[in-house]
């Protein structure tokens, strides 16, 4: 499903009934399995990868996407992307792993979005205790975001921009590296657009995407 966008109905013979395997995901979405699955899978990867298991720098980045006809909740309209749908607020590591996703309606701000994401990070607890810096882009400017940091989370947001002389697309210091997670996605038809009616089970995709990169790595 997460591969080829087909519906539950169109799962291969080869699985069992799709009612069983909805059942499964679906309970697995609402206990958290799916999530400390995931989160399993992100120390063993940055271990191997000879990094520590907590990260020191976070990267958090925006994107809007459009709905299914379908979806009707938690939809609203980005005015600065001109895309009617839900927003996917991420954040990563350096290595472009993800620690936690929020979707949430597009018209919800970038701050706003921020300061719900990473509370979530920070809910980690241990497995982000080395945590000092979270880079973002100028959508996330502004002394309130930055204060709240420093306040709540004791993590320094810094918004780093991009040089006003260069037309062309220049790589931005760490912030590339989440444009970087958003193409990996591209390879999941299920994410070329949100189809979920519940914005958990979007977030859910997400993780289960992750977790397939995750597993090839080890591999």
């Amino acid at each position: 499903m997460l591969c080829e966008g087909c519906t539950w109905h169109g799962l291969p013979g080869d699985f069992p009934p799709w009612q069983t395997v909805y059942t499964y995901f679906r309970r697995w979405k609402k206990d958290g399995t799916w999530q400390r699955i995931h989160d399993e899978f992100y120390v063993l990867t940055r271990l191997a990868a000879g990094r520590a298991e907590s990260p020191s720098e976070l990267i958090i980045d925006s994107q809007s996407v459009k709905t299914a006809n379908f979806t009707h909740e938690d939809v609203g309209y980005d005015g600065a992307k001109h895309i009617k749908g839900r927003k996917r607020h991420l954040v990563v590591d350096t290595l472009g792993l993800v620690l936690r996703v929020l979707i949430t309606a597009a018209n919800v701000g970038e701050r706003d979005g921020a300061k719900q994401v990473l509370a979530n990070v920070k809910a980690m607890g241990q497995r982000v205790s080395r945590v000092i810096t979270v880079w973002a882009d100028g959508g996330y400017d502004g002394n309130p975001l930055y204060r709240w940091g420093i306040d709540v989370l004791d993590w320094v947001i810094w918004v780093t921009l991009r040089p006003t002389e260069r037309k062309e697309f220049v790589p931005v210091p760490q912030r590339w590296k989440v444009e970087r997670t958003f193409g990996w996605w591209n390879r999941y038809r299920r994410l070329s657009k949100d189809y979920e009616r519940l914005t958990q089970t979007s977030e859910t995709f997400i993780y289960l995407a992750m977790i397939r990169i995750m597993v090839r790595r080890l591999a």
